[in-house]
């Protein structure tokens, strides 16, 4: 029984400390440059094709239908 106790705490031990260590694959952000996925405009896609102004209009639309006092009707 103490011999398979050992192995348990052995392996217990091993898998501790194999989380223990800090590895990095692919750091996105090195000292002083960014090295991750360039971002694209919000508007540079096949819905808007590139066009700002509509892209801006669907925002203010959008954010119209969120403004409580803009969708109370008066009486």
């Amino acid at each position: 029984m103490s011999k398979a106790l050992a192995i348990a705490a052995a392996i217990a031990l091993v898998w501790i400390a194999a989380g223990c260590g800090e590895k990095s694959t692919y750091t996105v952000y090195k000292q002083g440059e960014y090295r991750g996925k360039p971002d694209s405009q919000p508007w540079a896609n096949d819905r808007f094709k590139s066009d700002q102004l509509a892209w801006e209009k669907q925002i203010k639309a959008r954010n119209n239908g969120q403004n409580e006092y803009a969708r109370i009707v008066p009486q």
